[in-house]
């Protein structure tokens, strides 16, 4: 009896002891994660979702999140192609694909994808003129894209979207632009101006040209006339004698025939 006394101190030692290899050993991890093991210092594979054990004192586990990381690219100064210098800003959207690479091949993935987000958005928007990147963003957004791709993708990363958010232009660079686009929209009133008074003038001409192969339409148009200036009765219409009249006039006195007739 007292041997076993004198023996539970040594075995609660050891429960303890026991307890604490048993919580070591075991790991759990979650379903978008993996845990990257590494074995006396070497790779020993990637191990996940759920239960699993490791060799206490000797396996190391690192976890890795396999959800898409939104990445916030800082604002940065960069100038175009044509000498314009712009503030500019993005988000890049990325994942891991290789938990191993993703370890082993770069110290700080996140970190590392930021600042190639960066370099590679100031290359891009000095590449390309201002007026290509306002107009045509989808093909910037697409080449940051494929660049930042190619540049992650031996640390098993994948960049599946790149978006320019904001662009900040200086001052005097937005006041051009406004008085280049008010004199745009000048230019275009004109041209539609113009267009409009030469389809008004072929009209006129067609209708020039009806009225003159029917004489009698030019009294209906006289008399439509005095019909719309009436309108307001407040003018005085004085009706002159057609000068058909006096034209049948003139031509009967000049007429001897007629004349004896009479």
């Amino acid at each position: 009896m007292e041997a076993i006394l004198a023996l539970l101190p040594c075995m609660g030692f050891m429960a303890i002891i026991v307890a604490f290899l048993f919580l070591q050993a075991v790991r759990v991890v979650k379903e978008y994660e993996r845990g990257v093991i590494f074995r006396l210092g070497r790779f020993a594979g990637s191990k996940g979702p759920g239960l699993f054990f490791l060799v206490p004192f000797i396996d190391i586990m690192s976890k890795v999140d396999l959800r898409t990381v939104t990445l916030d690219v800082p604002t940065q100064e960069a100038i175009t192609r044509d000498n314009v210098t712009i503030k500019v800003n993005a988000v890049v959207y990325f994942r891991v694909y290789d938990p191993g690479d993703a370890i082993i091949q770069v110290e700080d993935y996140r970190r590392a994808t930021r600042e190639i987000a960066q370099t590679t958005l100031r290359n891009v928007i000095g590449q390309s003129e201002l007026d290509e990147i306002l107009a045509h963003r989808e093909k910037t957004n697409n080449e940051l894209q494929k660049i930042i791709d190619e540049q992650t993708e031996p640390w098993g990363i994948k960049v599946s979207l790149v978006e320019v958010k904001d662009l900040e232009l200086p001052q005097t660079m937005q006041r051009a632009m406004a008085k280049q686009a008010e004199a745009e929209r000048e230019k275009r009133a004109k041209i539609i101006h113009a267009y409009g008074e030469l389809e008004a003038s072929k009209q006129l001409a067609e209708a020039a040209h009806i009225i003159g192969q029917e004489p009698a339409t030019i009294q209906l148009r006289y008399l439509q006339t005095l019909t719309e200036i009436a309108a307001e009765r407040n003018s005085t219409v004085v009706f002159p004698v057609p000068i058909d009249i006096f034209s049948a006039v003139t031509n009967f006195l000049n007429d001897p025939d007629k004349k004896k007739k009479l």
